[in-house]
C-alpha cells in the first residue's frame, strides 16, 4: 500500500476568539510530559479526540497540537512568534540566548539567510568531504580497536570536520574535550538534576570560549575572510550594527552543535541497516536511489526531537480552542512523524514509502516544518542529509564490521534520544 500526503484542501481557517478558553487540567502534567516526552501530545490527542487540547507544564498553561494542518497553522508568522517561547532550560542549553531560533519578523529573516547562505551545494559538498576524509581515517583506527561505540566516534569525527569547515581551530587532542561540551549541552535541554546542570555548564564553557573566538576574527578578519567565523563575526544586523560578542559566539556554536548531533540519527541509520539486512545489502550493491529513501526514513521514524515551542502573536480560536495572546504552545514533531492518518502503518520502517512523497512542508518535520529560508524549519536539514548519506555509505561499502549483543532500548523517558549502548560494533575492517 502506498503513502500519500493528507493535507487540508484550504489553508487552516482562523477565526476571531468568539468564546473564553476551555479551562485547563487542575492538575499540572509536566510529570508526564518528562516521563514520555514522544508520545504525550499525541497520545492525550487520540484520547480526546482533537488535535489541539490545552494543559498545564511547569504550572504554565499551554496549548498542545499535533496533525499536518496544526503544523501549517503554527509555521504561520502572523498567528505565532518565537521570542520567549522556548523555556529557559532549552535556552540556556540548546539554542542559546537572542540566537535564531528565538528571532522573529525583519531581524529572524536577515539572520536565517545568514544561515541558508551556507547550505549552498558549494558549502555543503565541502563539509561532505571533509567528513569522508574523517570518515575513512576512523575506520583505519577502528580496525585496531577492540570495540567501537559508534555514536561517540561519529560525534568526533563531525565536530572535527565541522571545525575545519567553519574554520574554528581544533587540534586532533581537543577533539573529544569540544565534542563532550557539545554533546553535554544537547544532552542537558531534556535532562534533570545533573544531567541539566552540566549542560547549562557546557553551553556557558562553550559560548565563552566561541566568543574569544570572534574577538580573534574581528580583529584579525584576513585569517578567518574565507570562513563561516569570519561570515558570522562581520555578520551585521538590519540596522547596520555587528552582533554582540555573545550572540555572534551563539551562533557560531549554533553551527557546531546541530552538525554533530547528526550523530544521533546516524547511530538510528546504523540500528536500522541491522534490523533490516535486506535493506544493507541494497544499499552495498550501489542502489542510489533507495540510500535517499532510506535516510528520509530513518528520520521519519527515530525519535529525534519531540516537539517544538511557539507564542501566540495575536488571539484567535482554532477547532473550538481558544489562543489567546502570548499562549505557549507545543507543537508534536514526533507525533505528525507517526500520523496514521498522513503514513501508513507510520510504526513500520518502509523507506519505499518516500519513493511516493511529494516533499510536503507540513506533513514530515523531524527538523521543523515550513519554508527554510523564510520560516522557521531548520536551516541544516539538507545538510543533516548529504552526512547521513555519506554514513550510510560508509558503513555499508567503506566498512565491515559485526554487531555483538548489546542493549539497543531507548527509554521512553529520554530526550534526545539514543540506544543504552551508543550502539556498539567491533571486528571492524576496512573495504
Amino acid at each position: 500500500m502506498t503513502t500519500h500526503r493528507v493535507m487540508p484542501r484550504e489553508r487552516a481557517r482562523v477565526r476571531e476568539p468568539v468564546a473564553a478558553p476551555r479551562k485547563g487540567p487542575v492538575l499540572d502534567e509536566t510529570l508526564p510530559l518528562l516521563l514520555d516526552p514522544y508520545r504525550f501530545i499525541g497520545d492525550r490527542a487520540r484520547r480526546l479526540g482533537s488535535d489541539v487540547f490545552e494543559t498545564r507544564l511547569m504550572l504554565r498553561r499551554t496549548v498542545c497540537m499535533t496533525g499536518a494542518e496544526a503544523a501549517e497553522l503554527f509555521y504561520d508568522p502572523e498567528l505565532f512568534v518565537r521570542h520567549g517561547a522556548a523555556p529557559r532550560r532549552l535556552q540556556v542549553t540548546l539554542f542559546g540566548r537572542n540566537g535564531v531560533q528565538a528571532l522573529d519578523g525583519e531581524i529572524h529573516l536577515a539572520r536565517k539567510a545568514m544561515f541558508m547562505s551556507l547550505m549552498g551545494r558549494e558549502g555543503r559538498d565541502r563539509l561532505t568531504e571533509l567528513a569522508g576524509r574523517h570518515w575513512r581515517e576512523r575506520i583505519s583506527q577502528w580496525e585496531r580497536m577492540p570495540q567501537v561505540v559508534l555514536y561517540e566516534e561519529v560525534s568526533r569525527l563531525l565536530c572535527q570536520a565541522a571545525g575545519e569547515w567553519t574554520g574554528v581551530p581544533l587540534p586532533p587532542a581537543r577533539v573529544p574535550a569540544v565534542t563532550a561540551t557539545i554533546q553535554a549541552a544537547i544532552e542537558g535541554a531534556g535532562g534533570l538534576g545533573a544531567r541539566y546542570l552540566r549542560g547549562r555548564y557546557a553551553r556557558i564553557k562553550g559560548d565563552l570560549w566561541l566568543s574569544g573566538l570572534i574577538r580573534c576574527a574581528r580583529d584579525n578578519p584576513r585569517r578567518f575572510d574565507d570562513t563561516v567565523t569570519g561570515l558570522i563575526a562581520r555578520y551585521r544586523d538590519p540596522g547596520g550594527a555587528l552582533l554582540p560578542v555573545r550572540t555572534a559566539a551563539v551562533e557560531l556554536h549554533n553551527v557546531l552543535r546541530p552538525t554533530v548531533a547528526v550523530a544521533r540519527f546516524v547511530t538510528f541509520a546504523a540500528m536500522a541497516l541491522h534490523a533490516n539486512p535486506e535493506h544493507y545489502e541494497r544499499i552495498r550493491e550501489g542502489d542510489e536511489p533507495f540510500v535517499e529513501h532510506f535516510v528520509q526514513e530513518v528520520r521519519r521514524f527515530y525519535p529525534f526531537f519531540p516537539f517544538v515551542a511557539a507564542k501566540v502573536a495575536r488571539p484567535f480560536t482554532w477547532h473550538g480552542e481558544h489562543f489567546p495572546e502570548g499562549r505557549r504552545t507545543l507543537l508534536d514533531l514526533h507525533g505528525i512523524d507517526h500520523d496514521p492518518r498522513l503514513w501508513d502503518r507510520p510504526d513500520e520502517f518502509r523507506p519505499e514509502r518516500f519513493a511516493e512523497w511529494d516533499g510536503g512542508e507540513y506533513d514530515f518535520v523531524p527538523q521543523g516544518g515550513g519554508d527554510h529560508y523564510e520560516g522557521h524549519r531548520c536551516p541544516g536539514e539538507w545538510l543533516t542529509i548529504d552526512l547521513m548519506k555519506l554514513a550510510v555509505t560508509a558503513l555499508t561499502r567503506w566498512m565491515t564490521y559485526r554487531v555483538p549483543a548489546q542493549d539497543l532500548r531507548m527509554p521512553p523517558w529520554r530526550a534526545p534520544a539514543i540506544p543504552n549502548s551508543r550502539f556498539v560494533i567491533d571486528q571492524v575492517a576496512a573495504g
